[in-house]
């Protein structure tokens, strides 16, 4: 296993290119395979371990998947292409071996019903954030007259014929929402999703789809409705940049006190982000697809709820609690979305932050330096968070298990090197 090793104190300063989104790319890529003839081409798909999962689920189906990938030694982000022929799916079942690596792979339950008329996917695994259970996602196919049923930890769902319904949401589910509008797209009749997720990711599966001969209003609304059609069409596409990504980027131009530009953004998805960075004493500038944050040498204390988007994401979380570690006065983050999520938190008091937690609130006190030590990662944002501890940290910092940070990253510390940080990868 790798690690990283940080001479925290330098500040970044310069230009840095963001991918396309990662939260964005895999349910497109799963969307591939709901068009029985011809090739799906993706761009820009982001060179992550777990697309590399969400890839090797729907070759296990029968897919057929070329890759044209970057020199490893080149300037990240990747520029990769994916090209997908679903013709011939051989099976319908998602194994555990693989779904249990990565939370999303079980976007493809969706597709696979609405394709062959079943599916059998093991439950999901991935980070540990707490109990984020599948049962929105399986009420909904039930709604569209799926029969679902459980066994050996697999989910079996199955449906003759599904039909159009009215499917409402407890709460926005990110996953659950693209998981029944893939369904939707090919199921006869008219699907109402009622207390959808809005986030941009959504929005932009939503596009992909209409682009392939969806009929898909309200995307990117609490309620989206899709009218079924007989079949979808292949289409090449590009993803959105990644919002998550960029936040991370900025807030470590943040907690260095540097000044960082950031190409190929859409700053309209990150106005919460940039909200806060400016209360807590940063420089915001906005342009058509840039944003360059400068950083005061020391930030204020904020306040702040994660909340479904257009709230703060809670994927960014750990990021900003990082910044409250360092900053002058008392931080407040109530964490509403995922329960264990501030196990990073324990970590970064080990390099001398003053965090107590209760429930689902974190009390920050901002001390004057953190200290260099022996950190690990456990979860891909919240070891972006360690990350960005150790950026400012005085003296050495190792950030242990950044296999779950190359989940969401791609190659993220020769990026920060080119912005002045000293990192560097090395065996663990």
């Amino acid at each position: 296993m790798d690690k990283f090793v940080i001479q925290g104190g330098k500040k970044l300063s310069g230009t840095v290119e963001i991918q396309a989104s990662k939260n964005a790319a895999l349910p497109i890529l799963a969307a591939a395979l709901l068009v029985e003839k011809g090739e799906t081409v993706i761009n820009n798909v982001p060179d992550l371990v777990d697309v590399d999962v969400m890839l090797g689920v729907m070759e296990q189906l029968g897919a057929k998947v070329q890759r044209s990938k970057d020199d490893r030694s080149s300037t990240p982000p990747s520029r990769n292409t994916v090209v997908i022929n679903a013709e011939h799916l051989k099976s319908s079942e998602a194994p555990y071996d693989l779904v249990r690596k990565m939370r999303a792979s079980f976007l493809v339950m969706g597709p696979l019903l609405a394709r062959l008329g079943r599916a059998k996917v093991s439950l999901p695994g991935g980070c540990v954030l707490g109990p984020r259970p599948v049962n929105l996602h399986l009420s909904g196919f039930a709604r569209l007259g799926a029969r679902i049923k459980e066994e050996h930890g697999y989910v079996i769902a199955a449906a003759r014929r599904l039909s159009g319904n009215v499917v409402c949401f407890d709460r926005p589910s990110h996953t659950g929402t693209e998981n029944i509008l893939m369904a939707a797209c090919l199921t006869p009749g008219r699907t109402t999703i009622v207390n959808a997720a809005c986030d941009p990711e959504v929005e932009d599966l939503a596009r992909f789809l209409g682009l392939m001969g969806a009929r898909i209003k309200g995307a990117g609304g609490s309620t989206v409705y899709v009218e079924g059609v007989k079949r979808l069409k292949a289409a090449e596409y590009t993803p959105i940049p990644d919002r998550l990504e960029a936040a991370t980027f900025m807030m470590a131009a943040c907690i260095t006190g540097g000044q960082v530009r950031l190409k190929e953004v859409i700053p309209e998805h990150l106005k919460m982000v940039s909200l806060k960075l400016t209360e807590m004493g940063a420089k915001i500038t906005e342009n058509r697809k840039t944003i360059t944050v400068k950083a005061p040498r020391r930030l204020k204390p904020t306040s702040v709820t994660t909340y479904p988007h257009p709230g703060f994401p809670t994927d960014a979380q750990a990021c900003l609690m990082a910044l409250t570690c360092i900053a002058e006065g008392t931080s407040q983050i109530r964490e509403s979305v995922f329960e264990e999520r501030f196990s990073h938190s324990m970590e970064l008091c080990r390099l001398g932050a003053d965090i107590r937690i209760s429930g689902d609130r974190a009390t920050i006190n901002g001390v004057p330096r953190l200290k260099g030590a022996s950190i690990m990662a456990s979860e891909i944002r919240g070891g972006a968070g360690l990350t960005l501890a150790g950026l400012a940290a005085a003296g050495t910092t190792e950030v242990l298990r950044v296999y779950h940070i190359d989940r969401g990253y791609d190659r993220v510390e020769q990026r920060l090197a080119r912005l002045g940080a000293n990192i560097k990868r090395e065996k663990a």
